[in-house]
């Protein structure tokens, strides 16, 4: 399924967090936290102010952060997606 954000909105793919502490312990599903780190997949084409398109930041394929409760969840081929704004997007990762 192909998914094409609209104006300044960015899908994302979660990318999963550590089954253990840095102490060899192994956290259970229900203790874990969602990450809010994730791949960006797809970008809008940005959006529209006074007339002028401003270019999006990110670029599929970026590594980001994220707010914790950022964007809306979906389902696309059996995996969870996020598509939220850009403003949502805290920082890119190198």
């Amino acid at each position: 399924m192909n998914l094409k954000p609209l104006h300044d909105r960015v899908l994302v793919k979660r990318v999963e967090s550590e089954e253990k502490t840095a102490g060899g312990l192994f956290i259970p599903d229900t203790a874990k936290e969602k990450p809010s780190k994730g791949e960006v997949i797809a970008v809008g084409p940005g959006k529209v102010e006074n007339g002028n398109r401003i270019e999006m930041s990110v670029k599929a394929g970026d590594i980001v952060l994220f707010n914790k409760y950022a964007g809306t969840e979906v389902k696309l081929d059996g995996v969870e997606h996020l598509v939220m704004r850009e403003d949502d997007i805290l920082a890119i990762l190198n």
